[in-house]
């Protein structure tokens, strides 16, 4: 096993997204924070409604997948397929922009804790301009794996692999492949998990700390900072004094180029003009030949 060593951080930076949602950013900060094929990953968490209420009026993308994971709280989706998403406590939401989609994300409470996460998965070239596709995900269909020491893993995506133990999660077959476990490891309990070669992986701790890579050169992680992950065929995690809470994310690289303007990712300047035409003349969503 080549173990896997901490090859870079990212602090997550305070900043607003929608009608004025605060969050931290990690990946997708800029240009240089992304990770092939992630875009971008936001963390909001906030028990002041005045940082969420406004929500994410109805706004437009192309190109590529988001992911909303919601820990605490009751977002409703909304698109211009007619799709209505309920998206609560321990639910994903797994919306394909593909060529176009218009939606928006609003708060069902006026009051009480708001916390999860938004991830930004990039399509490949010959998938941008498919068809755009929605999926909720409740929380009873995502799996829960009890490990010695205590660890807790919920397997959004992929498939948890521990000693040869397969646990598939409801996300399967995608180009990028992508691995998204949340994973909990009480203060000192270890996950040891397999990561094809070739494929990017990071770690994301939003409660305690965590040791990263093998035990005679891991180094901590402190909450709010995004750990990418050098090539090798398995990553080593162990829970820091008080614990962790954390994503681990893992997929297969297009390798393509990325332009990205706003909520549309495509693969040239000459694609995102288009997209931006497409929009201003209500076509977004509209097949091309």
């Amino acid at each position: 096993m080549k173990s896997r060593t901490l090859q870079r951080v990212i602090e997550a930076v305070p900043t607003s997204d929608g009608a004025g949602v605060k969050l931290r950013r990690s990946l997708g900060q800029s240009a240089w924070a992304r990770l092939d094929p992630f875009l971008m990953l936001d963390h909001f968490s906030t028990d002041n409604a005045n940082d969420y209420i406004a929500g994410f009026p109805a706004h437009p993308h192309r190109g590529f997948e988001t992911v909303t994971y919601m820990l605490d709280g009751h977002m409703r989706h909304e698109d211009h397929l007619g799709n209505v998403g309920e998206l609560k406590s321990g639910g994903v939401q797994w919306m394909t922009a593909g060529r176009g989609i218009i939606h928006s994300e609003m708060p069902q409470q006026d009051a009480g804790r708001m916390r999860g996460f938004q991830l930004w998965i990039n399509l490949p070239a010959a998938e941008k301009m498919k068809p755009a596709g929605y999926r909720d995900i409740q929380a009873s269909e995502i799996p829960v794996v009890m490990l010695p020491g205590g660890a807790r893993v919920k397997v959004i995506a992929g498939t948890l692999d521990v000693n040869g133990a397969i646990t598939p999660g409801p996300i399967q077959g995608l180009a990028t492949d992508p691995l998204y476990l949340d994973v909990e490891l009480p203060a000192g309990a270890t996950l040891t998990h397999p990561i094809k070669p070739g494929y990017n992986a990071f770690v994301y701790p939003f409660e305690g700390s965590v040791a990263v890579g093998p035990a005679h050169a891991a180094r901590t992680l402190e909450t709010h900072h995004a750990g990418v992950f050098a090539d090798g065929d398995a990553v080593e995690l162990a829970g820091g004094a008080d614990g962790a809470r954390l994503l681990l994310l893992a997929g297969r690289p297009l390798l393509e180029p990325i332009v990205q303007y706003g909520p549309f990712v495509m693969n040239s300047r000459e694609e995102i003009e288009q997209a931006m035409s497409d929009y201003q003349r209500g076509a977004l969503t509209a097949a091309h030949s």
